[in-house]
């Protein structure tokens, strides 16, 4: 293999990402007249009726399918929709319920395979998660997320990407996240090669429990030591010192790089190097867990009066998880987020599958990666081994190898994405060690 020279500066220009301030925007009257919509039907606990026509989880699941038939109308058919059910038991329904997930699937024009997913769950519940008769609004925990879903899918229909969205709407997060243990095992089952999974819970309040107004920022958390990998994995991620480089972590970092070059969007990414709240956990967890890169989306402040609680009003505070409460212009923008990163992840290659480094006792650096079908070019990416973000890049056609002069390897992180014609890049794989001959 031959080692690749730079390109030129004049090409860089090929690989600049389209702005977010040229393409459709949410409409927050529509996401709020969506949360709306599912809070009719009084509760979607997951127990709920699953045959009632206008109360519980069957009808609110119902609508939503019916909704992207509507959008798949409007585009000549361009989504599939379709129900994939199995039956779960555990402590939070003893006698067992059939979990249906919504999903809305926009083929692909490339490899169908290459699949992008965004979701959100479409259950709700109470103080008491199994309390399935009471009202359960459930505005912001999680039909802002099921809002996101829907309003992406308005938005993105009719457009053309390399690989598949995946719109999913899940149902028994409440009751032990069995729709995102349903959506990983369907994505087995169907040999989906996951580039990204962006779960949405909680994403549409601006006010917190302390009564500080959050509306310019929304966390995304990630993994960094990866749920999917064996001790062997682990002992090699010790070794190369990738513990802030998982694929979910690089996902983090591409949405955090997405934010801001698109501050038409208006909100800041905060990053956090954890995979979930603290002690907390949501559907993207079983995507996780099956090996595939994941990251929850969630608003920049919590309120707790909102979240889980029966409607009521104590001395004078108001619970309950209400429409009232939400900020839907808010909501707007964490599904503008949402849009974009689809749109740039279901447009670029799938990321290089290893990236091996060759440079002990040496001042230079050799960088070795796997072709990636479909890209025109790999962006090698470079850092000091005390800092978090990349500092440096290189852009390398016509090879799958590359050498970086005067770059130690022991002081230095090092990734690889792959590039698409349009400029839509991929995650970055992190560098490992060559293998010994």
């Amino acid at each position: 293999m031959k080692t690749a020279p730079l390109l030129a500066a004049t090409a860089l220009a090929l690989f600049a990402p389209a702005s977010f301030a040229q393409t459709k925007a949410p409409d927050p009257a529509r996401l709020k007249t969506t949360v709306e919509k599912l809070v009719s039907f009084g509760t979607r606990h997951t127990l709920s009726s699953a045959t009632d026509p206008k109360r519980g989880i069957g009808a609110a699941r119902k609508w939503g399918a019916a909704e992207f038939e509507k959008i798949s109308k409007g585009c000549g058919g361009c989504l599939k929709v379709e129900m994939v059910e199995d039956r779960f038991t555990g402590p939070r329904a003893p006698d067992g319920v059939n979990v249906v997930d919504v999903l809305a699937i926009q083929r692909g024009t490339g490899d169908p395979n290459q699949v992008v997913i965004v979701a959100g769950h479409i259950d709700s519940r109470v103080s008491d998660v199994m309390d399935f008769t009471s009202d359960a609004p459930g505005a912001n925990d999680d039909a802002s997320g099921t809002a996101l879903v829907i309003e992406a899918a308005r938005v993105l229909a009719g457009e053309k990407f390399d690989g598949t969205i995946v719109y999913a709407l899940l149902s028994g997060e409440e009751q032990g996240l069995w729709g995102g243990k349903l959506l990983a095992a369907t994505a087995k089952a169907r040999g989906w090669q996951v580039r990204a999974m962006l779960n949405n819970d909680i994403v549409g309040n601006t006010l917190g429990q302390n009564g500080s107004i959050v509306d310019q920022r929304v966390r995304v958390f990630s993994e960094g030591a990866r749920s999917a990998e064996d001790i062997k994995a682990a002992m090699t991620r010790r070794g190369i010192g990738g513990e802030d480089d998982s694929p979910s972590r690089a996902l983090a970092k591409k949405i955090d790089g997405i934010a801001a070059g698109n501050p038409a969007i208006g909100l800041d990414v905060f990053a956090v190097r954890r995979p979930d709240r603290f002690g907390r956990g949501g559907d993207h967890t079983p995507l996780l867990e099956a090996g595939y890169p994941a990251v929850r989306f969630s608003v920049g402040v919590e309120n707790y009066d909102r979240q889980h609680q029966d409607l009521r009003t104590e001395n004078g505070r108001e619970y309950g998880d209400t429409v009232s409460a939400m900020d839907f212009p808010y909501l707007a923008k964490v599904t503008a987020l949402n849009v974009a990163a689809l749109r740039d992840l279901a447009s670029a290659p799938a990321a290089p599958a290893t990236v091996s480094l060759d440079g002990a006792v040496s001042s230079d650096t050799k960088v070795m990666w796997d072709a990636v079908p479909g890209a025109v070019a790999y962006r090698i990416r470079w850092r000091k081994a005390d800092a978090q973000d990349w500092t440096d890049s290189r852009i390398v056609k016509d090879a799958t190898e590359t050498l970086l002069k005067d770059v130690i390897v022991d002081d230095t992180f090092i990734g690889v994405a792959a590039v698409s014609a349009s400029g839509a890049e991929s995650i970055v794989t992190f560098g490992g060690m060559a293998p010994r001959k």
